[in-house]
């Protein structure tokens, strides 16, 4: 599984179950009169709402609410980024923190993940707007982008038409660590002044007369959206395997994570494509 805020959940990697209840090895239990038995048979089936267990539903809803507190927080960012010294710096270290403990917390905490969420919308607002005073109007453009990028993987998931493979996920994970290793050493060699493009490796090299970042770009942008994939597919087992009803928030989590890393890395692309 990709995304490690899915991995971590026992409820959405098939090593929990809900455990069925014997009324019967229950202390005190007095069997039901003939008038009660009937009233049971006749009564609608108990629906995952009813039994406490995780639905669709759930997770829609702690997903746009999410994704609201992350708006607040961006349009926070946006508006006082240029005023509020190294606020983007506290930001992003804050929401990295609370994105790890998250991330490996197997149960979910509420609180957490509204920080969290509050706090990436800060850093999102301040990056921002720290790129559109660059490059006008590349904010809408890449939200735009982002939301088209979910909106497809959704539909396409929903259809059947696009699943999660074993062979892809290992194959997306794979170049999801050399993406990191080369962008790890690419800010290496930007702080030591060893490559002075301000983008560094990324517009210094060309691929058939393309910037690499173009390039990187593309495939990094195909990686968030399989990504969706995934995480549609761990929702899914979770919701068919019975999990508690509390790890909607994680599921929330998770999607605002890689929605997230897919909108800056659609925001860089534009901006390259715009030098």
């Amino acid at each position: 599984m990709a995304n490690p805020v899915f991995n971590r959940a026992d409820a959405f990697n098939g090593r929990t179950a809900v455990q069925p209840v014997n009324p019967y090895a229950q202390p005190g239990y007095a069997a039901p009169s003939a008038a009660e038995l009937g009233t049971m048979y006749q009564a609608p089936s108990a629906s995952p709402v009813d039994t406490g267990r995780l639905t669709y539903e759930d997770v829609l809803i702690k997903s746009i609410g999410m994704l609201a507190v992350l708006l607040v927080g961006a349009t926070f960012g946006w508006v006082f980024a240029p005023v509020v010294f190294g606020m983007i710096w506290f930001a992003a270290i804050a929401a990295l923190a609370l994105g790890l403990v998250n991330s490996f917390k197997r149960e979910p905490s509420p609180v957490l993940i509204t920080l969290y969420a509050i706090l990436e919308g800060v850093f999102v607002g301040c990056l921002s707007r720290l790129y559109n005073i660059a490059w006008d109007g590349i904010v809408l453009q890449a939200v735009i982008a982002s939301l088209a990028v979910f909106g497809t993987m959704l539909a396409l998931f929903a259809s059947g038409k696009v699943r999660a493979t074993a062979k892809g996920t290992k194959i997306m994970l794979g170049l999801m660590l050399g993406y990191i290793v080369f962008s790890i050493i690419n800010c290496i060699l930007m702080v030591t002044g060893a490559v002075t493009d301000p983008w560094g490796l990324r517009t210094s090299l060309t691929i058939f007369g393309l910037p690499l970042g173009v390039v990187l770009g593309v495939l990094v942008v195909a990686l968030a959206a399989y990504s969706f994939v995934v995480d549609f597919d761990a929702i899914q087992r979770g919701v068919r395997g019975g999990a508690p009803a509390r790890y909607a928030w994680t599921a929330a989590f998770g999607l605002l994570v890689t929605l997230v890393w897919l909108y800056l890395e659609i925001l860089r692309l534009l901006a390259i494509l715009r030098r």
